[in-house]
């Protein structure tokens, strides 16, 4: 009996099998669509297996998230917000305020979407060698804070109507998130999402590996013409953001200070970490908590990842003597290439 319920099994495995590798060729026979275009003020690089091309549905998709949250487009939703005009938020406004509002509440304020004047009046101050008074900082932190507005019934509330929102610390990874859904609606496994360094990958690359992602090294060049990599790790199904202003310091007192304001000061935060990248489920998440750690520094980044254990982050840092050191989570550990 065993060896007559063997035989009748055998024409199924073997369907099985044959059926595996035609799936497999099929695969390794699609080709990689390769697209890149200009969004949200930066250049986005798209891959992914399909036998169609979907770069116009992407821009669509892209072009949605751009009527939703940018500032620089006059008749977006968030623009309107800060007109104080009557406005219904959509659902992607709705699902960035929230997540912000979330990722606000657990970096204790150090991202905050309300911060940009803050930012602005001390970009205009480092750029005519003028930084702001201590009475104008003041006065903008008046109209700084995330607690100070509020999402109801599809409208945001302001406690006051100075009140600036500023999305692009997690927009172009909410962008990456949009244009990986979509992809993932068309059945698409394997791609890899990048709008201005912020990406999203999934499955493998067309060399049938996982991706692979390199980390820049920070240099003093403002010119921003060095590529030279720190590390490059293997990445797959995983969101990734890298937030890094080494570019961009000045020095007071003999101490080296970021272009990165601290919301609740109001003043810049002393250079300590270089460069931010995070690993997270979704890139708008990565994107606000390497934002998040630029603010607060290595000490205080770390207790976050303590209590976050879904985030991994490799971070470079400049010690007490000025040079350049790396803290990466554990996790990362075997996915650096060596």
């Amino acid at each position: 009996m065993k060896n007559k319920r063997l035989i009748w099994q055998i024409p199924f495995l073997l369907l099985l099998i044959f059926g595996s590798i035609y799936v497999i060729r099929q695969q390794q026979n699609t080709p990689y669509q390769r697209d890149e275009g200009f969004i949200f003020g930066t250049i986005y690089h798209i891959t992914y297996q399909s036998d169609v091309n979907y770069q116009k549905e992407i821009e669509a998709e892209l072009q949605k998230v751009d009527n939703s949250l940018s500032p620089f487009n006059k008749t977006s939703i968030i623009s309107r917000i800060n007109r104080n005009e009557d406005v219904k938020v959509d659902n992607m406004f709705a699902e960035v305020f929230q997540l912000a509002e979330k990722i606000s509440k657990e970096t204790d304020g150090a991202f905050d979407i309300t911060v940009a004047p803050m930012v602005n009046a001390w970009g205009f101050g480092f750029k005519t060698g003028n930084p702001p008074t201590q009475q104008t900082v003041d006065s903008i932190r008046a109209i700084v804070g995330f607690q100070k507005v509020t999402l109801k019934e599809e409208h945001v509330k302001k406690q006051n109507p100075h009140i600036m929102l500023d999305c692009s610390a997690i927009a172009k990874g909410y962008g990456s998130d949009i244009v990986a859904r979509f992809l993932k609606k068309k059945g698409i496994q394997n791609f890899m999402v990048e709008i201005g360094g912020e990406i999203v990958v999934n499955g493998n690359s067309d060399k049938q590996v996982p991706w692979r992602v390199g980390i820049n090294k920070p240099t003093d060049d403002s010119l921003n013409t060095s590529q030279e990599l720190q590390d490059v790790i293997n990445v797959t199904d995983i969101a990734m953001a890298t937030s890094g202003n080494y570019r961009n310091f000045y020095y007071k007192n003999g101490k080296k200070y970021a272009h990165t304001i601290d919301p609740k000061t109001g003043y810049p935060v002393q250079h300590n970490i270089l460069s931010a990248t995070v690993l997270a489920k979704n890139c708008a998440t990565a994107d606000a908590y390497a934002t998040s750690f630029m603010v607060m520094g290595l000490d205080g980044a770390r207790k976050v990842l303590e209590k976050h254990p879904e985030l991994d982050a490799y971070l470079i840092y400049s010690d007490e003597k000025g040079n350049n050191r790396i803290w990466y989570s554990p996790e990362l550990k075997k996915k650096i290439l060596k």
